[in-house]
């Protein structure tokens, strides 16, 4: 009598354990297309928030007025930023520089960085 007694409880687990895999899986299922969702949400939101942000940006008067460096002066990742940096100006220019470039190289903005050669540093 012990034997069949056993052999159910050994059932019971395994069933417990195929339940607790199947759970697992849905939730990381669920986890998955959330943040497939959520991925393609951010992509298709992005142009619309570069619009917004210059279009802000017009109605702004400008605290750097110097020209930025040409980004063929540079290369990777530094021309790369340079050529942000001209093509949105007036965003950067409203960005405060953590690095306090504002206190030892008299910068008025983040744009500052790009008139001097400072962001390729």
């Amino acid at each position: 009598m012990g034997k069949p007694h056993a052999t159910r409880g050994r059932s019971g687990h395994a069933r417990l354990l195929a339940l607790g895999l199947v759970g697992l899986a849905l939730i990381l299922g669920l986890a998955a297309v959330a943040a497939w969702r959520g991925a393609r949400e951010t992509a298709e939101s992005t142009p619309a928030l570069t619009r917004l942000a210059a279009d802000a940006g017009a109605t702004v008067a400008r605290r750097e007025t110097r020209p930025t460096l040409d980004p063929a002066l540079f290369v990777g990742k530094a021309r790369a930023a340079h050529q942000v940096a001209r093509e949105i100006p007036d965003v950067l220019d409203r960005l405060y520089c953590y690095c306090e470039c504002d206190k030892h190289a008299g910068h008025k903005s983040l744009l500052s960085c790009f008139t001097d050669g400072h962001a390729a540093t």
